[in-house]
Parts: C-alpha cells; structure tokens; sequence
C-alpha cells in the first residue's frame, strides 16, 4: 500500500509543537545541560560495561527508557524556553552570483504528460522542497524565484522590496516574500537555517489562483510568425491571458498578460493559438505554472516548507552569579530539551533550575577538586564533584549509576546524609557537612544539604544531544541553536 506523509502533515506538526509554548494551557520547555564527567567506557553498579565513546567522538545517544534515567542523573541545570525563542525556519539559501537557480513548479515530481519520466527541477530535485528555487541576499530579504531564464546563471542579485513580481537584468524572475529584523537575524540565523514568516503586506497583495507563470513546453511547428494577443487560459480560473510571440514557425515567446484568478489548474489549448493567428501551429505546448493557495507569499512558512522549528537558548555567564544555577566552573558535553519537568512537585516555572545536589559544609582541610570522587565513607555514599565554591563552603556534585561515578562498591547508589565526614579522593579534603538550614548564594540548604531543583524522572527528555566538551567561563555565553524537523 504506496503512501506518504505530505509535508502539511509535517508544517502541521511543526505548527503545532510551536504553539505548545503559548497556547492557553502551554506545554513547559527547558534546554537543559549536562555531563560534566568525560566520555569512555563506564562500569555500571552489576559491574556490566558500557562504552560511550570518548570525548573527542562520542556515540549517538540512546532513545531508550534506560537511558532517560542516566540523562537526569548528571544534568548540571536548565533554562526555561519562552514562546520568544521559538521560530519556523528553513535551509538558509544566500544568494550567489553565477549560480543557477530553480524556479517555483507546482508539479516537480510528477510524471511529464504521456512519459514515465518525472518533472524535476534544473538541479536535479524532484521534490519543491529539495529544489533551490528560493534565496536571501545580502540585505536579509528573501525571495522566490518564478522563472530562471531558461536555466541561466543567475547574475543580479535581488534587492528590491516591492510586491510585485520583478524581473532583473539577468531574466530572472523574483517575487519577495519576506525580510528578517535585525533580530530574526541575531536569534533565528545560523549557518544552515534561517527564520521563515509571512509579510503582512505581502500576503495581502497575493492573488489566489492568479497564474503568472507561462513555461513553454513544445514550440510547436508550421505557425504563422508574428506577436498573438488575447489568448485565454482555459481551466477552472477566470481572465486569465497570454500573448505569444511565433518565430520561424515555431513558439519563441509567451507573455502573461492578465494573471486572473481562480485556478487549481490551467492550460492554453493550439487551437485558440491558431485562432489568434498563428494559423498552421500544430504540436505547441504550454505549462501553466499553478500558484500555491492563496498566491505567492499568502503564507511564506507554507510556501517555503517551513517544517523545521528553531530553539535559541544562550547560556548567560550572568545566570551564574544571579541564581547559582548555571556553574561555570565545569564543562558539559550534553544537550537535552525536557518538556514539563518538575521542581519540588509541581510543574517548574521559574527561569533557571540547578540540576546539581549540593552539601554546605564547615571546616574543609582544603579545596575539593573539580570532577575528583568524593566519598562519605560512614553511608557508602558516592559522588562526583561538580563545583566547589569555597567562599561559601558549597560543594555542588552528582551522583550517577556507575562504580565510576556514583555507587558503591556494592553496587549501591547511596545518598550523602547527616554529619558524617566527606573526603576527595583526589586531593585528600575531608569538610563536615553542616547541620544548619539556611540560604547560601540562593541556595536553600535543610541540614546542610540541598536537592537538585529539577525533580528526577519528570516530564519527558524528547531531544538529546552528545557532543565535545563544551568549557565554560564567567565571561562568556553559549548560545544553542536547536533545530528540530519534522
């Protein structure tokens, strides 16, 4: 049984996982980092192997049930993901002198009448979506091409921001769509993608059904030279006309002389070719290039195939200082995006959520080490050092399911608890845990320890990404774009 899923079907799912971030009742997004600790082979607590790669190549993530429980274990913290963030975008397609680029069909992919052989584009794509029929110039305006002069290389850049279809000096025919705002272009710009939306003046001046368009398919022989007018497009559309040029007997030239409107379909029979005086044409054929609906630039993001949706997330030193969420003292080498997690019970909502543990302690013998092993030898409990802020006396760690990481000899992952002795077993420091409940550095402590602010095994991980190790520093930002399609 043949079948497809239609790219409105995947515009549609994009469109709606868009508007779960502002609809009434929204969805609740959070990018989230992690993996502090490097990449390699991991003994897990039934002492079974498992190989992550190494830092420098790590392997694909696993869509597994398992694994959604590790990715929590070393989350280091999350950023929550406002409707702001978000954006339909496309491949990003710059404009280029001396390239040849497609034009806009409706029917790239379908069989050429009485043949087996598919229409395609001129660089090969036998889909509209993989054809390269629109760009941005340099100014961020971005156009659809309509006709490309017979496969020409395309010289002159489009750079006007009129509603009409333009014509440059090279034949080629432009229609713009759209411009991006300074910032579309700082939030929804990357190397491969760019924003995608419907100008409101645009959209407004399309015509729905107009055909602008005429292709000369097969010019035909034995007609009478000379310029024809007033030859009508037939189909299921009103007033629409060409004028045709006929030269040596054959069809040189075809004008769109009234667009009309209305058609789903269209073509411009001989006969009425002849009849406007080309008498003696026989075997001429004309395509007549159908619009989407709603003409072109009614809906850019549909037009263009604006199935993919952007996320911009910048990971701001700032952040560090003003929450003590986002630590800049470690690396990570994982990216995630949660849908709905919790803290403290309840659906999260605030901007930022520490993902690490935390234990305020008193009279350290020194400074813990990041990443060393730390031990509380009294419960068995294990961990990993994430952050060690010794002018507050915080150690920040995770503890995760592997002897490596976070359990016991026995194979146990065990919390820290009470006032027993934390010792690192890299650089010797043993510190006390305090038995105070109080607020240090915004961080609320109950006895001296603190949780993790994203609840454990909430909500859903629906994106995961492994990649080098990203360092962080107190004077830096790192802005994730993530791109989803559909």
């Amino acid at each position: 049984m043949p079948a497809i899923i239609t790219n409105k079907f995947r515009i549609h799912n994009a469109e709606q996982f868009s508007e779960s971030f502002s609809e009434a009742a929204p969805n609740v997004y959070y990018m989230g980092i992690g993996r502090p600790q490097a990449f390699g082979t991991l003994t897990r607590g039934d002492s079974r192997t498992t190989n992550e790669g190494t830092d420098a190549s790590p392997l694909t993530p696993v869509d597994s049930i398992q694994d959604e429980f590790y990715y929590f274990d070393d989350l280091l913290a999350a950023k929550k993901i406002n409707s702001s963030d978000v954006s339909y975008v496309i491949p990003r397609r710059n404009w280029t002198t001396g390239t040849v680029y497609d034009y806009y069909r409706h029917d790239y992919g379908n069989r050429i009448t009485g043949t087996t052989t598919t229409q395609t584009a001129d660089s090969g794509a036998s889909t509209l979506w993989d054809s390269t029929f629109y760009v941005m110039n340099s100014n961020f305006d971005v156009y659809k091409c309509l006709d490309n002069n017979g496969g020409a290389n395309s010289t002159v850049e489009p750079t006007t921001v009129l509603t009409p279809i333009q014509t440059t000096a090279d034949g080629y025919k432009w229609k713009y769509m759209y411009s991006l705002t300074a910032s579309e272009q700082s939030n929804f710009l990357s190397t491969d993608f760019m924003h995608v939306s419907t100008d409101s003046t645009v959209s407004s001046a399309a015509i729905d059904g107009a055909i602008n368009i005429v292709k000369i398919k097969s010019v035909g022989t034995g007609g009478t030279s000379g310029t024809f007018t007033g030859i009508p497009i037939r189909g299921d559309g009103s007033s629409g006309a060409v004028s045709i040029t006929v030269s040596g007997g054959n069809i040189s030239g075809v004008t769109v002389t009234n667009a009309g409107s209305g058609y789903t379909f269209g073509y411009i029979r001989n006969a009425d070719i002849v009849s406007a005086g080309a008498t003696g044409l026989t075997g001429a054929e004309l395509d007549c290039i159908i619009e989407p609906k709603g003409g072109h630039g009614f809906n850019s993001v549909k037009e263009l195939g604006g199935y993919y949706v952007m996320i911009n997330t910048n990971f701001e030193a700032g952040e560090d200082s003003n929450t003590g969420d986002f630590t800049t003292s470690n690396d990570f080498r994982r990216v995630c995006l949660l849908r709905d997690p919790q803290s403290g019970g309840s659906t999260a909502s605030t901007n930022t959520l520490r993902g690490t543990k935390a234990i305020l302690v008193t009279s350290p013998s020194g400074n813990f080490t990041i990443d060393e092993e730390i031990n509380q030898t009294t419960t068995g409990a294990v961990g990993k050092v994430v952050e060690w802020d010794s002018s507050n006396n915080i150690l920040y760690y995770i503890q995760t399911r592997f002897n490596d990481h976070g359990v016991d000899s026995n194979g146990n992952l065990t919390t820290f608890s009470g006032t027993n002795t934390i010792t690192g077993q890299s650089s010797g420091v043993t510190a006390t845990p305090s038995t105070s409940t109080t607020t240090v550095d915004s961080v609320s402590f109950s006895s001296g320890y603190a949780s993790s602010e994203i609840d454990a095994d909430t909500g859903d991980i629906i994106y995961i990404e492994n990649r080098s190790p990203i360092t962080r520093a107190s004077d830096q930002t790192e802005n994730v774009k993530l791109i989803i399609e559909f």
